[in-house]
């Protein structure tokens, strides 16, 4: 079965004909972005003066939510929404699943007439009532304790979710349990951000600053992933299952030449991509980049820069637009950190900065030694990744990453800082006593006549460092590119709001006209102690692993060690002080995570089990079948030639058909048992003996689609 899924489905590709391509969009995307969002014009078309004024000012300026606007607001959205062809809403969410979470109800409201009204009222706006037992809680909610809440988050709009059939207005909202805890990932990071704005805001009144509203988080994430044929997938049940594949051999040319990286891309995958670009458009969501990426089969997409919370709400729908998109198309989309063992994997890079009115916090300038309001949060920065950087690890923490970081596309375990030539002159010259001079940038010369000289950035940029600084902003690569945004960003906020903290504290209580010299020593303080964060070489050799042990930097290598650091007491006094994670939250997040890295590793160690068993180990023994007949029937004519070679191939399978017995058996046991690190090692063994086999047994038998068939025909 497995066999004529995998050659009827290459088959149906060759045949099929690509009768998308279109001469353009018929309509300017000026005309359409944001249709789909109930966003501040829509909002002022349809609200009350006053009404649209003080949500606005919740939205824009941090200030409190007047409830008495909910009615107005909710009419508003429901006049909107119906008008949009929408019949049902929702309230919109991210539980701890790492997905979102979404319940219908229709507008529909019978009469005592037999008739109906189309009803939403503010209440229903604000306040939503799932089921809190049916999602993962780390024990803060039980099967009887049932009752949980949906809170509407009004700096993130409402907007239209289209399928065939219908529309849906969804409302963005935060999730708690009943006695208050938070149940979601939007929670924590709206605190987060509070307490980086109040942290940054105290810093600027130091330099005579005193900004109105807030000093904003901003996002601008960028998402890999792999497009395959719809035929090829349905031929692997691991893809199916676990999002990647347990077994298969690199084929002969993957990325090797480096020509799929930024290559031509193939009009199947441009239509694909414009239908994405054109969706996330009519979503509100600035789509910039698309391009080929790497690997073979896998490309990525990039918006622009938003603010923190918004930017996360995004990308979730990014995640899910791309997926549904991909079906339309006969593809399918794979989000895993890792779906082909081989070649590159797929993470999310997370560039992170803060954003005062005055302006990107983290803008250098042109000269960045005279710019002291950018050294100071710079240090912040240096000080919160060096005394956090196990915790920075732990947000990037899960089964799927596990098989990327440390990769030769992906940064290590070890979190350290990039910060280029130029800033880490700087960085030395004020550890020394002060910055007397900095190096220039300079321009590039090309060498040809007829092209310009270019400017030279004053960082160049280093792929290998998992926290990079990159002009005017942090870019955290090591996200994995299923896993939300809002956990990293949520420790981001944390830890730099406890740097600014202390920064603050101690600028607080100088006079005026010491201020600079006290700045100063602060500033060489932080980087006496913790410029062994700071690495802008090769992250990848096995000297800096050496090098990094001496610094004294963490390097947890696996989900359950990462996630160890979320018990430590040093994490339930940071995320407790800021009011981000009470310790009964926090320790929450450390029992569903670990209990998640447990159940996938379970899920993919009995589906290794299955497939070995009813689909590999079949075909091996029909081919060693095949071939000692054909060594039996050439004897019996008295034919010797080739008969040495075919005993030889034959030893081999059978030996790998024995690997593959007994890793089955072991591999059996442990799942049974539910040893983890048993799962993993003996599905490395069974992986190995079945990637030995698929190189013997003829082509014709084997059932599962190979790696440079999923990789090159799509």
């Amino acid at each position: 079965m497995g066999n004529s899924l995998r050659k009827l489905g290459i088959a149906n590709i060759a045949a099929r004909t690509e009768t998308s391509e279109k001469a353009g969009m018929e309509k300017s995307v000026l005309d359409f972005y944001g249709e789909d969002v109930f966003n501040a014009k829509t909002m002022r078309e349809y609200l009350p003066k006053q009404v649209y004024k003080k949500l606005l000012a919740t939205i824009q300026k941090g200030a409190m939510l007047d409830a008495g606007i909910a009615d107005d607001v909710a009419n508003a959205m429901r006049r909107w929404a119906i008008g949009k062809g929408a019949t049902h809403y929702t309230h919109w969410f991210q539980p701890l699943t790492g997905s979102t979470a979404e319940k219908h109800d229709s507008f529909v409201e019978p009469d005592s007439m037999g008739e109906i009204t189309l009803d939403f009222s503010g209440k229903t706006l604000i306040q939503g009532e799932p089921d809190a037992s049916s999602f993962p809680s780390g024990g803060i909610r039980t099967t009887f304790e049932a009752r949980g809440y949906t809170a509407w988050d009004p700096t993130s709009p409402a907007f239209i979710k289209r399928d065939e059939r219908g529309a849906t207005l969804c409302v963005p909202t935060a999730f708690c349990s009943y006695t208050g805890e938070a149940l979601d990932k939007k929670t924590p990071l709206l605190r987060s951000m509070q307490a980086v704005s109040e942290q940054a805001k105290r810093v600027l009144a130091c330099f005579g600053e005193r900004p109105e509203g807030r000093v904003v988080s901003t996002l601008g994430a960028e998402q890999e992933y792999f497009l395959i044929d719809k035929e090829l997938y349905l031929a692997r049940p691991d893809l199916i299952q676990t999002g990647r594949t347990l077994f298969g051999n690199t084929p002969p040319k993957h990325q090797q030449l480096d020509d799929h990286y930024f290559g031509s891309i193939k009009a199947r995958v441009l239509n694909f991509m414009a239908e994405v670009d054109e969706k996330l458009w009519t979503l509100g969501i600035p789509a910039k980049t698309r391009h080929n990426e790497v690997a073979p089969a896998q490309f990525e997409i990039a918006p622009m820069f938003e603010e923190l919370n918004l930017a996360v709400d995004h990308n979730m729908m990014i995640m899910e637009v791309l997926r549904n998109v991909a079906e339309k198309h006969e593809l399918r989309c794979l989000l895993h950190e890792k779906p082909f063992a081989g070649v590159n994997g797929s993470g999310k890079h997370n560039n992170w900065s803060l954003s005062a009115p005055s302006g990107n916090l983290l803008e250098p300038g042109k000269n960045p030694r005279e710019n002291a309001k950018f050294l100071t949060f710079l240090c912040a920065v240096i000080q919160a990744v060096d005394t956090h950087a196990d915790l920075l690890r732990a947000t990037v923490a899960c089964a799927g990453n596990d098989h990327r970081l440390g990769a030769n596309e992906a940064p290590p375990a070890i979190i350290s800082i990039f910060l280029g030539e130029q800033l880490t002159d700087v960085i030395e010259q004020i550890e020394k006593g002060s910055a007397k001079s900095a190096k220039s940038g300079g321009t590039l010369r090309i060498g040809v006549d007829t092209l310009p000289e270019l400017p030279r950035d004053a960082t160049d940029r280093n792929r290998t460092s998992p926290f990079a600084f990159t002009g005017n902003k942090f870019e955290f690569r090591a996200v994995g590119a299923t896993q939300s945004c809002a956990g990293p960003n949520i420790l981001l906020n944390t830890i730099v709001a406890e740097a600014l903290d202390d920064i603050a504290t101690k600028l607080e209580k100088v006079e005026k006209p010491n201020f600079n010299v006290k700045l100063q020593k602060i500033l060489q303080g932080i980087i006496k102690k913790h410029k062994k964060i700071i690495f802008n070489g090769d992250n990848y050799t096995d000297a800096w692993v050496k090098e990094a042990k001496k610094r004294g930097l963490p390097n947890l290598k696996t989900t359950p060690e990462a996630l160890k650091v979320l018990l430590s007491p040093k994490a339930e006094k940071l995320f407790a002080k800021y009011g981000v994670l009470s310790e009964k939250e926090l320790r929450s997040r450390h029992e569903v995570y670990l209990e998640g890295y447990e159940t996938v590793i379970a899920i993919e160690g009995e589906l290794s089990l299955e497939i070995a068993k009813t689909m590999i180990l079949p075909a091996a023994t029909r081919h060693q079948t095949m071939v000692a007949k054909n060594i039996i029937n050439l004897k019996e004519v008295g034919v010797q030639t080739g008969v040495a070679s075919q005993k030889k191939s034959l030893k081999l399978v059978g030996h790998l058909i024995d690997d593959l017995c007994g890793s089955a058996d072991a591999l059996q046991s442990a799942t049974e048992a539910g040893a983890t690190k048993s799962i993993i090692a003996e599905m490395a063994n069974i992986r190995a003996a079945v990637d030995g086999l698929e190189k013997e047994i003829d082509d014709q038998i084997w059932p599962l689609p190979k790696y440079g068939e999923m990789l090159f025909i799509y």
